[in-house]
């Protein structure tokens, strides 16, 4: 057996769904990332533009790598359909108003299980070899272009999404990496396959694709609702509908998810609590219920004050008057940040309501 195959069969066993193999050479999207970077289009996320030259180079990374490993994860859940969308996942039997969390976000947080898998991987490694192997293992935590590593090892293509597309598995995917010493063959790169397809840039809620594969994230409403500390643009508010973390739309509508399967490792991390959470449940959170509600997820990363911040626009877009005292609650909160959203929400739930009540 191979060095290459004998990893693809490790990397099976630690139940990863996929593993290719491309060089250390530079990535082939540099100057994009520049022009990227230039245009502002990271908003906030300012690590983005630190530490660029490890991203260019990865022997800034690890001198003397020679070969990247890249793994895929598939976290589509069971019983879910492929081009489930946010607005299909509102609908509830309740008659409180409801929430849409990302579908990755609705497990417990994958860098930890990932990671020490990818680590399990990683230390295991030298057995194939009598020579000394340095390698890093990342779960997008840094500073590479991981999309375009796993485009060139052929794990799928960039979508004009500027997501990756696996044709065996879609685009719902988990990606890891293991920049090595080791020196692998490599894998034939993926070729672009969206052809004239352009579902994914239509189903954008607030035009955040500006043009294909061009993606201005200070419009995304997974950075509105995940990255953004501050408040979110007003304008930008009323596309958001009940999102509160994250937003699957352009990966939900992608052709390619016929192809989707249940994802093997991420099965019993499932958070089923977090498929359509109570709105007003999660307004009355305070610090200590909030960590205790999502510690060990990606949740977290928002901070109470955050997911309040999303919760308040969320009723603003869908609440009914009933969430009119949960809300006049919440501006008395001790964060100026929920405050502010709260105080929008209200007003926006009786612009909608009392033109209805004064014509009866």
């Amino acid at each position: 057996m191979s060095v290459e195959a004998s990893i693809r069969e490790k990397a099976r066993e630690l139940g990863f769904d996929g593993c290719h193999f491309t060089s250390a050479a530079p990535p082939e999207s540099r100057e994009r990332l520049d022009d990227w970077l230039q245009a502002e289009y990271h908003g906030e996320m300012a690590w983005m533009a630190r530490r660029v030259e490890r991203r260019h180079d990865l022997q800034k990374v690890l001198p003397g790598a020679q070969s990247v490993i890249v793994l895929t994860l598939n976290y589509f859940p069971e019983g879910a359909k492929s081009d489930e969308s946010a607005e299909s996942m509102s609908s509830s039997a309740s008659d409180r108003p409801r929430g849409v969390v990302a579908r990755y976000a609705r497990y417990r947080d994958y860098h930890k299980m990932v990671g020490k898998r990818l680590k399990a991987l990683a230390e295991w490694l030298p057995s194939l070899s009598g020579v000394d192997v340095r390698s890093l293992p990342y779960v997008d935590t840094g500073p590479i272009l991981e999309r375009d590593l796993a485009e060139r090892a052929g794990a799928g293509f960039i979508g004009k999404h500027t997501n990756l597309i696996s044709r065996q598995l879609g685009n719902w995917l988990f990606l890891g990496e293991i920049v090595t010493t080791l020196e692998l063959e490599p894998d034939l790169p993926e070729r672009n396959r969206c052809g004239t397809c352009r579902k994914c840039i239509d189903a954008c809620p607030t035009e955040a694709i500006r043009a294909p594969f061009q993606l201005d994230a200070r419009r995304c409403i997974s950075y509105l609702t995940i990255e953004l500390r501050g408040s979110i643009p007003e304008a930008l508010r009323p596309a958001i509908g009940n999102r509160i973390f994250g937003c699957d739309d352009c990966l939900a509508v992608c052709p390619w998810n016929r192809f989707a399967q249940e994802g093997n490792m991420m099965r019993d991390y499932r958070r089923y609590d977090l498929d359509q959470p109570d709105l007003l449940e999660l307004l009355e959170l305070d610090e200590e219920g909030f960590y205790r509600r999502f510690a060990g997820t990606p949740i977290v990363r928002t901070k109470r004050r955050g997911l309040l911040r999303n919760v308040c626009v969320a009723l603003g877009n869908v609440g009914d008057q009933s969430a009119l005292p949960h809300l006049e609650r919440a501006t008395q909160d001790p964060e100026p940040l929920v405050v502010e959203h709260a105080e929008w929400a209200i007003k926006r739930i009786r612009e909608r309501y009392e033109p209805l009540l004064t014509g009866m």
